[in-house]
């Protein structure tokens, strides 16, 4: 996983709210177990016209939205299945972060297992980013603030240990391996 300390960025908007996680990557796309190639079957039923050509209304297809690493989306992001793949195809598309007022417990927490930052704001921020796509914004995870275009600084919380594995681009095995040998040196001292 890499290291993730700072994300500047203009954003894609998916003002949709109840987006769920058969939305993000649906269920026909989850016989794989490799994160790689998820990222061209992100959004699909949306992304995609039965022909299987690119659909021009949707907002990641439009030409403002390539190259974007924050997804602004709508209210309750990430509800529904535990897919782990969710994120996996989100992270895989390129975006290092999903921004909402509310998101789904379970998906935030396979976001974070998998280095995507869920970034919780308030009403008054998120309206302001689902009316300007495009928004360039500052993303500083050592402070946990955002910064808009505006100048204005959004704080969000993040729980300690998630925001230490972002920072440092370990998951949860590698933080306990990286922890081996104070594990040992305990395990040494003490006669079973």
């Amino acid at each position: 996983m890499e290291p993730l300390q700072h994300v500047r960025s203009r954003t894609a908007v998916l003002a949709a709210t109840n987006v769920d996680t058969d939305q993000i990557i649906p269920a026909r796309f989850l016989t794989t177990t490799t994160k790689e190639g998820l990222g061209k079957q992100l959004f699909a039923d949306w992304r995609y016209l039965p022909d299987g050509s690119p659909n021009p209304q949707f907002a990641l297809n439009r030409p403002e939205a390539q190259g974007c690493r924050v997804l602004v989306a709508g209210r309750n992001f990430g509800c529904g299945s535990s897919r782990e793949h969710a994120p996996w195809a989100l992270a895989d598309y390129g975006f290092r972060a999903v921004i909402s007022t509310e998101i789904a417990d379970i998906f935030r927490s396979n976001a974070l297992k998998n280095g995507l930052l869920p970034v919780t704001v308030d009403e008054a921020s998120a309206r302001w980013l689902l009316e300007h796509p495009g928004a360039e914004v500052d993303i500083d995870l050592t402070r946990c603030e955002m910064t808009l275009p505006t100048g204005a600084v959004v704080p969000f919380p993040l729980e300690p240990f998630a925001r230490h594995r972002l920072l440092h681009g370990v998951d949860e095995l590698g933080f306990l391996l990286g922890k081996r040998g104070e594990i040992e040196r305990y395990e040494a001292a003490r006669p079973w």
